[in-house]
């Protein structure tokens, strides 16, 4: 008999009644009933009932036994009987007796309730997630990660995929956030940088003739945390391909997620192909670039009837270059008027100078704050271009700026559909947003800057570079989104150093920078580099909305906290003035304010 186990504690069944076993595990519950002791025992495949008779040695070896301690126990395995079947464990039929109990690792007091629904501070669990994993829904979390990951290995290999590891000490890079840097021991105030994601990496392998890579690659971004993104490291499914377009991209990847969403969840997920959506048409009708499909209240564009309206607030904004956009609530009518204030000083949180309300009540005058203000006619035509049967509300906002009209009032959006529950339970819906623009204004500053990925191809290559006003040019960059949430962002990238240089360019920067930064990528480009494409769908981002959690901490075994912190290790810390000599380096603290 092996010495610790001869089963797990989620195999025994009815069909080992009468045999011998051992079993170890943690002590999760202890119950005194009359004498006689019941021990449920834990480990990683599930429980199983262990039965203690009074008086014996067994049970006075349990008594000063503390929850959480590892034991091993040696009995046979009993029938509960007829009652005492418990249906919602797997080993519900079964109990083991036991004859020998060895204590493996005793536990000191736990620091809280491991297996009741508490309000533990997270700061409580961080510091000792070791303990939070062994919770049930958490440690399930952590298991369907793993199954996550093989899957969509699987599966990437069946797609003709070869897996390989990119460089962790890496060159600087501008990929959009802030990098983590690590300075250089050999070569005095010089730095690696740990890589945003592996992008140059994979492309320089597109160029060297792999046709087809991936990996389950860390990525490391000095960023501020999120519900949806956890600071300082993160998982992706990074891929890449040669001689590809972007539908080619789509279809792969398309089948992979699809196959992914649909192993591991009994939801209904959208079917292949996703939807598309242009970006500019997203942003218009959803007020943002990763729009959740569960439910309707799209943005309609009023601006026409508003300029030929005598209401001069939004007449003024439209003649002065402005937009009035509008959202139809069905069934809104009969809200409060403290439901239409509080929405309204959301959207002015929000940034919004209002949000103007028209409401249609089943067999009554309409009301409002633009029911005095408009004429009849006016009305009759919102109500007909927004399609607002009777018992809806219409909602506006009126902004100089067109596109902010819309991001404000799908904030309002996104806000209705948690105060009325509008979304579909049950369903992922996916989506791909396409056309990028390749470029944006830094609001700070006003310089023409990348919108999203520098390495992406524009759209009509060279000439649109030579010819179009930078605001206007489109990428082939892609998102995919999943239910509100962005999963992954790609691109068909710029394989041509010349169209390279004059992108770069257009963003400020000089031939000579871009060969100091980009230079292993733009050599290689010079010997012969094939048209390719590729994205990094997030893993984390994956298993969260698989897991049906609302905080990507949840199914990550060691995440940082909100503010980067390790509080489990420690980190990140102090270190001795010996490594700091090592590495030339001087620490200068920032002054303390009075």
């Amino acid at each position: 008999m092996h010495q610790y186990r001869t089963h797990h504690c989620g195999e025994l069944r009815g069909s080992h009644v009468g045999q011998t076993v051992r079993v170890s595990g943690w002590v999760q519950h202890k119950r005194d009933l009359g004498g006689v002791l019941f021990v449920t025992l834990r480990d990683n495949y599930g429980l199983t009932q262990v039965l203690v008779p009074p008086g014996s040695a067994s049970h006075q070896a349990f008594e000063p036994i503390r929850l959480e301690s590892v034991v091993t126990v040696e009995g046979v395995v009993r029938h509960r009987g007829e009652g005492n079947v418990n249906p919602k464990m797997s080993t519900g039929e079964i109990e083991v007796e036991a004859a020998q109990v060895t204590l493996q690792g005793p536990a000191e007091v736990l620091p809280f309730p491991l297996h009741e629904d508490g309000t533990t501070p997270e700061a409580t669990r961080l510091t000792f997630r070791f303990l939070d994993l062994r919770t049930h829904k958490l440690h399930e979390n952590i298991l369907l990660r793993s199954r996550v990951i093989a899957s969509i290995r699987r599966r990437m290999i069946a797609e003709g995929f070869n897996e390989f590891q990119t460089p962790i000490l890496t060159s600087s890079s501008p990929e959009g956030a802030r990098d983590y840097l690590v300075p250089s021991r050999l070569y005095p105030g010089k730095f690696y940088a740990l890589p945003q994601a592996p992008q140059q990496f994979k492309q320089l392998l597109m160029v060297s003739g792999f046709d087809r890579y991936f990996q389950i690659a860390p990525c490391f971004r000095d960023e501020d945390a999120r519900a949806d993104r956890s600071p300082g490291e993160f998982y992706q499914l990074d891929l890449e391909m040669s001689f590809v377009t972007q539908d080619d991209v789509f279809a792969t990847v398309e089948r992979v997620i699809h196959g992914v969403f649909t192993e591991f969840s009994k939801a209904e997920v959208s079917p292949t192909p996703f939807v598309r959506l242009k970006f500019d048409d997203a942003m218009r009708r959803y007020g943002s670039d990763k729009p959740d499909l569960r439910f309707g209240l799209e943005i309609e564009d009023v601006s026409d009837i508003f300029a030929r309206g005598e209401f001069r607030a939004f007449r003024g904004v439209v003649e002065a270059g402005g937009a009035v956009r509008a959202l139809c609530v069905p069934g809104a009518a009969d809200k409060s008027r403290k439901f239409f204030d509080d929405l309204e000083a959301f959207a002015k949180e929000q940034g919004a100078k209002g949000l103007a309300t028209l409401i249609f009540p089943a067999g009554a005058d309409p009301k409002g704050t633009l029911a005095k203000p408009l004429p009849p006619a006016m009305k009759d035509e919102l109500q007909a271009k927004l399609q607002a049967p009777a018992g809806s509300a219409l909602l506006f906002i009126a902004e100089p700026v067109p596109v902010q009209a819309s991001v404000l009032l799908g904030k309002v959006r996104v806000r209705l559909a948690d105060l009325l529950d509008l979304r579909a339970k049950n369903v992922f819906k996916l989506c791909w947003i396409t056309d990028f623009p390749m470029y944006e204004k830094d609001p700070e500053t006003g310089q023409t800057i990348f919108s999203h990925n520098p390495f992406s191809m524009p759209q009509g290559g060279l000439e649109a570079l030579l010819t179009q006003d930078p605001l206007t040019i489109k990428a082939y960059q892609y998102d995919l989104v999943c239910n509100g949430v962005e999963l992954s962002s790609g691109a068909i990238r710029n394989h041509r150093p010349d169209i390279m240089y004059k992108a770069f360019a257009i963003a400020g920067y000089s031939q000579e920078e871009v060969d100091a930064r980009f230079g292993g990528m733009i050599r290689a480009f010079k010997f012969g580099a094939p048209p390719h494409g590729g994205i990094a769908p997030g893993i984390d981002r994956i298993v969260m909305l698989l897991a049906d959690e609302r905080n990507i901490r949840e199914v990550i075994a060691f995440p940082m906290n909100q503010n980067a912190q390790d509080l489990l290790m420690g980190a990140p810390c102090e270190v001795t003035q010996k490594q700091l000599d090592e590495l030339h380096l001087k620490i200068v603290l920032p002054e303390k304010k009075a």
